[in-house]
This record gives structure tokens, sequence and C-alpha cells, in this order.
């Protein structure tokens, strides 16, 4: 089994309201994925409540094996939500490991 975990930090926005609804929307999206994707077997996504902390959205995802995680990144589904994430990102950072 691999988890895949991805860390999002945003750009600044011109208002917090505005922050939330992309933010929002970027989680709509990563959710909807679950059920377009056969090889996501769960994705969770959260949203940080800790204002110290630079990340703005986590999201993890379980897969079989090293190969869905690639099925899964090259979906066209999951290329539409990325899309919309890069036009708002400021970093990100990933980790995918065996369990």
């Amino acid at each position: 089994m691999i988890k895949h975990i991805v860390l999002f930090q945003l750009k600044s926005f011109d208002s917090e309201n505005l922050k939330a609804a992309k933010i929002e929307e970027i989680k709509k999206g990563l959710l909807a994925l679950d059920d377009k994707i056969d090889a996501l077997l769960s994705i969770e996504v959260g949203v940080n409540c800790n204002p110290n902390e630079q990340f703005d959205i986590a999201l993890t995802t379980t897969f079989n094996n090293m190969e869905d995680l690639e099925i899964y990144a090259k979906h066209p589904d999951h290329l539409a939500v990325g899309k919309i994430i890069r036009e708002v990102l400021e970093a990100r950072s990933c980790v995918d490991f065996e369990y």
C-alpha cells in the first residue's frame, strides 16, 4: 500500500473570504476524485486551522501500489484540479511511503 501526502501553501489573497472560497473549491475538486479514479482507494482533504503554520491544505490519499499512484497522477480529472491549484500555489511538499 502507498500513502501519498501533499501539503499546499497558497499565495496571498486580497481577503480571507477569497482565500476561503478558493480553498473550498480546491477541497471539493479533490474530494470529487474519489468517484472518478478507480485506482484511488481513499482520499482526505484537511484545511489548516493553525495560523502559526505555513501550509493551507493537506491531502492524504492511498493506493495499492506506485503504479496506481501514477494512474492517479496522470488522470485527466486529477490534472484539471491540479490546474486550479497551480493558479494559486505558493509552495508544495509531498511524501509517498509504503505501509
